[in-house]
C-alpha cells in the first residue's frame, strides 16, 4: 500500500510539474510574439522594457520547472525500477538458477534412478553420465556410477578405472578429490592391492597437508602399519 501511495504522490507531482512547464512555454511564446508586435509598432506605450523583464522571469521559471520535472521524473522511474522491475528481475534470475538445477535433477537424475530401480544398470550408468555432463562439478552422479559398478555389477576393476579417470583427468574441489582418492584406496585394498592403496593414501597426505583429509589418510596408514 505504501508503495502505491509513493507512486501516486510522485505521479501527481510529475504531472503538476509538466503542466507548469508547458504553461511557462506557452507564456514565453506569447511574450515573444508581444515583443515582436511592440518592436514593429515602435514601442509607442513604452512597454518593451517591462515585457522583456517579464520574458527573462519566464525563462528562469522555465529552467527551474524543467529541472524540477527532470528530477521528479527520474525519482518516479527510479522508485518504480527499485520496487517493481528489480524484484521481478531478481525473481526470474533466482528461478533461472534453481530451475536449471531442478531440470537436471528431474530430467536426468530421476531418469537414472528410475532405470536403476528397474535393474537397468547399464542404462542407469549412461543416464548418470549425462547428469555429470550437465553439472561437471557435481560428484554425486559419479558416486552413483561407482556404487553400481562395485555393488550391483560386482565389477571392482571398472569402478577402479572410473575413479582413476576422475582423479587423474579432472580438477576437483579438495573435498571431492579427497573423497575419490579414499574410495580408490578402499577398492585397491579390497582387491588385495595394499601397496596401491598405500600409495593413494600417501598422495592424500602430500597433496592436502594440514587438512582433515591428510589426518584421516595418516590414520589409515597407521592402521595398516605404514608410516605416513
Amino acid at each position: 500500500m505504501n508503495k502505491w501511495i509513493v507512486y501516486s504522490v510522485l505521479a501527481v507531482l510529475v504531472g503538476g510539474a509538466f503542466f507548469w512547464f508547458a504553461d511557462t512555454r506557452g507564456q514565453l511564446a506569447d511574450r515573444n510574439r508581444e515583443i515582436e508586435r511592440i518592436q514593429e509598432a515602435g514601442d509607442p506605450d513604452g512597454r518593451l522594457a517591462e515585457v522583456m523583464e517579464n520574458l527573462q522571469t519566464l525563462e528562469a521559471q522555465k529552467t527551474f520547472t524543467g529541472i524540477l520535472l527532470t528530477f521528479l521524473s527520474a525519482g518516479l522511474l527510479g522508485i518504480f525500477f527499485v520496487f517493481t522491475v528489480l524484484p521481478v528481475l531478481a525473481h526470474r534470475a533466482t528461478h533461472a538458477i534453481y530451475d536449471s538445477g531442478e531440470m537436471v535433477e528431474k530430467d536426468v537424475m530421476r531418469e537414472a534412478r528410475s532405470l536403476f530401480a528397474q535393474g537397468d544398470y547399464a542404462g542407469a550408468i549412461e543416464a548418470f553420465k549425462q547428469a555429470a555432463a550437465s553439472d561437471p562439478l557435481n560428484r554425486l552422479p559419479w558416486v552413483e556410477i561407482i556404487k553400481i559398478q562395485k555393488d550391483h555389477l560386482h565389477d571392482r576393476p571398472a569402478a577402479i578405472q572410473t575413479l582413476r579417470e576422475l582423479i587423474e583427468g579432472r580438477e576437483w574441489e579438495v573435498n571431492d578429490a579427497a573423497y575419490f582418492m579414499f574410495r580408490l584406496a578402499e577398492l585397491y585394498d579390497e582387491e588385495a592391492q595394499r601397496d596401491a592403496a598405500v600409495t593413494i593414501m600417501k598422495q592424500v597426505v602430500d597433496q592436502f597437508p594440514s587438512t582433515r583429509h591428510a589426518a584421516n589418510a595418516a590414520h589409515k596408514l597407521h592402521d595398516w602399519g605404514v608410516p605416513a
